[in-house]
């Protein structure tokens, strides 16, 4: 079962690139530590069936672990929650 507690909404630095493209940088968790993304391996539409919502999913790797990032159509960025 989707609770709310499975979707964390996050602030996300970004920048964009001379074609346009929106590249999120580092990511502000709900507590207020930040975590720099070194790097983003794919960028897809897709759903989040464990957290709900749908979006862009960007797949970044985060201290060398491999996270999923959601950009909503609602331009609120957001992760599952570990564990969800």
């Amino acid at each position: 079962m989707i609770t709310l507690s499975d979707k964390v909404y996050v602030d996300v630095l970004t920048e964009f690139s001379k074609d346009g493209l929106l590249i999120p940088k580092e990511i502000t968790w709900e507590d207020g530590r930040k975590y720099e993304i070194t790097r983003v391996k794919d960028k897809r539409r897709a759903a989040n069936t464990k957290a709900g919502g749908v979006g862009e999913r960007y797949t970044c790797v985060v201290d060398g672990k491999e996270i999923f990032l959601f950009y909503e159509d609602n331009n609120m960025w957001f992760m599952e929650r570990a564990g969800a």
